[in-house]
């Protein structure tokens, strides 16, 4: 169309051209725009969901060593038989690429497969259960956008009947709830938080309580200690004892808060350095904010004091009289006679978890190898600690020697562990 003015006239086809690409280009940006802030949201999920992984530590139980993060093939010794972590990258042969979130889900909180078998609760689904539909979502977006990784873990090997996945249909009648996590309204939001990284994405409980015959927590002494088979980066699985996290005398009873923080950020405290299967813990943990760590600091010295029945039984006076001659020579310049330690030489025994645990795998470890350096420095703390590194004992001592010393420190300062046998330390050799 065209239109006059006065003796000109003026062609106005550009005008509605130029109109039609303006409001093209508006919708170009706008549609840009929301391509923006649909990646960014979902960056965001990814982002989030890379955190929660670390703070549950996924990578530990789901990467061999020497293998590749997060594509399985770890070993688990189990009185049941042997199982093998599985590949959790986005292969669609191998790993969960194929998988959708509903079914991610139903693994993560409820133990069930895609093909809808049961899940060994070596895979602490009973603790996963608890998770929000948020963070569940969030860890999928995650798995989902690592470099898939093309790697089929060993098929397990369990005793009869064990590997027949239809028995745990019974088993989580008796000893699963799937159920979320519910805040406690009388509690801080700082107490609640702890609650579920502890509760929910830590799965502590899985190596800190004990389990009964079936394998299942033993809910009447949830958090007081537990032992686990762990499978070392040399490849060699032995034995540890996981420490009473309740307020007990055999716990965390002369811990403080800022001395539990401390040592699960930062690898060290007043109390204890990190060392052995808590090195993987704490490299995953001093990769939280601060905040988040001492919020289950908070939690775990809420926890009220209970521990695991000790055996009544005589110490041998003979056996007690050498361990504490071996423990002077050996151990008392660094921890000193009367347990306390020293704040350049070594950490307290007396009081000490690891020393009170039911059971006396941990120590012996230690005294047999020394404590293992954690791969990564978890801290610069860690790397400035005062104290000297244990050496190791296993070279210079017998069982028998290594028993009495384990014996005695378990039985002195107000102690009182069941005896530790030369046996049982030929066993963690």
């Amino acid at each position: 169309p065209e239109i006059s003015i006065g003796d000109s006239r003026l062609m106005i086809e550009p005008l509605f051209q130029l109109r039609r690409l303006c409001h093209a280009g508006i919708a170009i940006l706008i549609a840009l725009s929301w391509s923006s802030m649909a990646d960014a949201s979902t960056s965001s999920v990814v982002e989030r969901g890379r955190y929660l992984a670390i703070a549950g530590n996924c990578v530990a139980c789901h990467t061999k060593p020497g293998g590749q993060p997060h594509a399985g093939g770890l070993k688990f010794d189990t009185p049941f038989g042997v199982l093998y972590s599985t590949n959790i990258t986005p292969d669609r042969a191998t790993g969960i690429g194929s998988w959708s979130l509903a079914q991610f889900s139903a693994a993560l909180r409820s133990g069930t497969r895609p093909n809808g078998e049961h899940l060994y609760p070596v895979f602490p689904y009973t603790a996963y259960t608890k998770l929000t539909d948020a963070d569940v979502a969030a860890l999928y977006a995650y798995f989902k956008s690592l470099k898939p990784v093309s790697q089929r873990p060993p098929a397990n090997e369990m005793r009869f009947p064990f590997g027949e996945r239809a028995l745990l249909g019974p088993w989580k009648s008796l000893f699963f709830e799937d159920a979320r996590f519910v805040r406690k309204a009388d509690r801080s939001a700082e107490w609640n938080r702890g609650a579920y990284l502890v509760e929910a994405l830590g799965h502590c409980s899985a190596c800190h309580s004990p389990r009964n015959a079936l394998g299942a927590e033993d809910t009447n002494l949830l958090m007081t200690g537990g032992v686990h088979a762990h499978t070392d980066a040399d490849g060699r699985t032995r034995q540890w004892a996981a420490s009473n996290l309740t307020n007990s005398p055999a716990g965390l009873a002369v811990w403080t808060v800022d001395d539990l923080s401390g040592y699960l950020h930062r690898g060290i405290s007043p109390r204890a350095a990190v060392f052995g299967p808590m090195n993987e813990v704490v490299a995953s943990l001093s990769q939280l904010p601060s905040a988040d760590v001492r919020a289950m600091a908070v939690y775990l010295k809420s926890l009220p004091a209970n521990r695991q029945t000790v055996k009544s039984e005589t110490l041998d006076v003979d056996t007690m009289s050498e361990g504490r001659i071996l423990y002077n020579i050996h151990c008392g310049t660094c921890h000193q006679p009367e347990g306390t330690g020293g704040s350049d030489t070594g950490p307290p025994l007396a009081g000490s978890a690891v020393v009170n645990a039911p059971s006396h795998e941990s120590l012996v470890n230690i005294i047999l190898r020394g404590p293992d350096r954690p791969k990564v420095a978890p801290s610069a703390e860690w790397q400035k600690r005062r104290w000297k590194m244990m050496e190791s004992f296993g070279d210079k001592l017998g069982d028998d020697e290594v028993a009495a010393i384990a014996t005695y420190v378990r039985n002195s300062w107000g102690h009182t562990g069941a005896a530790v046998t030369e046996e049982s330390v030929a066993r963690q050799r």
